[in-house]
């Protein structure tokens, strides 16, 4: 196993026992205290997946994740003491992937960190065999252009820079375009993990992936909000 994870954290006590535990899985880590010196870390290591914390000494983890995103693709997860649905958003809606709130469980936190590395890994195999050979590769929806061979997307030209998780959300909507897709079948399709009531995460990438897409909130070209019921691609 070769996969780099970054740590930022200012508390040291945390970042230390995270460290302990991803040693043990094997990985590589690289662990920082400022927000500073883990970008210039990105800037030098192919890191594969970074866990940073919220507050931090020199910018919020959310600055530094919106400062990741801007060059990189690798999953983040955000580790927080607050609770608050209104800061999972706006995490999420920078682009992280995932969310824990501290305290937290360490093996919790490692059984995220291999789900975002497996789904991570899967995305970026652009050699792995088709499902069925019959199965549509690219789609393409009035100058909006998708393709799973080479996990490519552009919009009238132009290349979006997705991650992962917004590739795979607007790919299973092309896939059951003219359909309304729930939320909770999305998160499951997607996620593969239970949906809860309470979850606010595929909301979350949909704002972010309209963002991207330039979609005005209220009349989206693409990705059209069925209010009650889901999401869908018309």
């Amino acid at each position: 196993m070769n996969e780099k994870v970054l740590i930022v954290d200012d508390e040291r006590e945390i970042a230390d026992l995270v460290e302990v535990y991803l040693h043990n899985e094997g990985y590589e880590v690289f662990k920082f205290y400022t927000a500073l010196d883990a970008l210039r870390c990105t800037g030098q290591e192919e890191i594969s997946l970074a866990i940073l914390d919220v507050m931090l000494p020199d910018m919020s983890g959310f600055a530094l994740c919106q400062r990741i995103r801007e060059n990189h693709l690798f999953p983040i997860i955000m580790l927080t003491a607050k609770v608050e649905d209104m800061d999972k958003i706006m995490g999420l809606t920078l682009g992280a992937d995932d969310y824990i709130t501290k305290p937290f469980n360490p093996l919790e936190l490692m059984a995220r960190v291999k789900t975002q590395l497996r789904r991570y890994t899967r995305y970026n195999m652009a050699d792995s065999p088709a499902k069925n050979p019959r199965e549509t590769e690219e789609f393409d929806i009035r100058g909006l252009h998708i393709s799973r061979s080479s996990h490519r997307c552009t919009l009238n030209g132009k290349e979006l820079s997705l991650t992962p998780m917004e590739f795979n959300i607007l790919w299973y909507l092309c896939e059951h375009r003219g359909n309304v897709v729930s939320s909770e079948e999305l998160f499951e399709a997607v996620w593969g993990e239970k949906y809860l009531d309470s979850n606010n995460t595929v909301m979350a990438h949909i704002a972010r992936l309209r963002e991207k897409m330039n979609e005005p909130a209220r009349k989206p070209n693409f990705v059209k909000t069925v209010w009650g019921v889901g999401y869908t691609i018309e």
